[in-house]
């Protein structure tokens, strides 16, 4: 069974970073992966998504040059690295999996998701 838990989320002020981590368990597929997150009476939305190879990354357009996605397929886990945060980047920010290894904008792409860490900003 896929299982993936994120971790790294927490309370910041403006300008502040964080550091979001998912780790995959429970399959060998090489998989695309992508960061999501749904604030508070939102949809979820695309934060950025990553193939399996790390050669295709692809960002929305709310966060290019401040977020940064990655992966360490050795450890199975993909990264969000978060800076400049705003306040208006606060949510619940979800990892999901795709077994077709692209990236992909999609919620319906994904086929296993983490439960959620939630990231919160102040200004």
């Amino acid at each position: 069974q896929v299982h993936l838990v994120e971790s790294g989320g927490g309370s910041v002020q403006a300008g502040d970073s964080l550091r979001l981590a998912c780790t995959v368990s429970g399959t060998s597929s090489t998989y695309g992966m992508g960061w999501f997150r749904q604030g508070l009476g939102k949809e979820r939305e695309f934060v950025a998504a990553i193939s399996w190879s790390a050669t295709m990354i692809e960002y929305v357009d709310s966060v290019k040059g401040r977020f940064t996605i990655s992966r360490d397929n050795a450890k199975n886990t993909a990264y969000l690295q978060m800076n400049s945060l705003k306040p208006e980047d606060t949510a619940v920010y979800y990892c999901a999996a795709s077994q077709y290894g692209g990236t992909y904008r999609e919620t319906t792409m994904y086929d296993y998701w983490g439960q959620g860490t939630q990231v919160t900003v102040s200004s």
